[in-house]
């Protein structure tokens, strides 16, 4: 095994590795697109398979559907997607991209959340156990256990309307 110090500072340098990613990433899709990841993440999942049941794309991302509603509101302002009413269940919103959503996407850099998401569903039950574990570990010795967590580059929380606006 590794001396102890080895250990801690190959800790380190794997978090810095991460968050150097994101940073990057997210800097770049920005200023290609003008849009944060998450907003060119979920019209690249539209871009997909769409038309979306929002609630779908929620549960795609691992975000509140109050979150995912937050997102489009901002990308339906871009004239980016669409969202109608199903005539079946009124209660049910399709979302689509627009003209203009479908050529944003067209030669957009790699969104760091679908690789995210893509490599930890990959992973066994007992894996992902252990990195939720070891996560769990960091936020613990930081003691951000109650910090609302906020999407990549942005200000927006990943939480209900409700529990969002006892945050602020």
């Amino acid at each position: 095994m590794k001396p102890r110090p080895m250990i801690v500072a190959g800790i380190i340098d794997d978090i810095r590795r991460i968050f150097q990613v994101l940073s990057e990433q997210s800097r770049k899709v920005e200023s290609e697109t003008s849009l944060i990841g998450s907003q060119l993440w979920v019209m690249k999942l539209l871009n997909e398979t769409s038309p979306m049941r929002v609630s779908d794309l929620a549960r795609r991302t691992y975000l509140h559907p109050a979150t995912m509603v937050g997102l489009l509101d901002r990308l339906e302002a871009k004239e980016l997607v669409r969202r109608t009413r199903s005539e079946e269940d009124r209660r049910v919103v399709h979302v689509d991209l627009t003209a203009q959503g479908r050529e944003a996407v067209k030669n957009s850099p790699e969104v760091v959340q679908d690789l995210l998401v893509s490599g930890l569903e990959a992973h066994t039950d007992l894996t992902l156990k252990k990195i939720s574990e070891g996560l769990g570990e960091i936020v613990a010795i930081l003691g951000v256990q109650e910090v609302p967590p906020q999407l990549f580059m942005s200000s927006l929380l990943n939480l209900p309307k409700r529990a969002a606006r006892g945050k602020k």
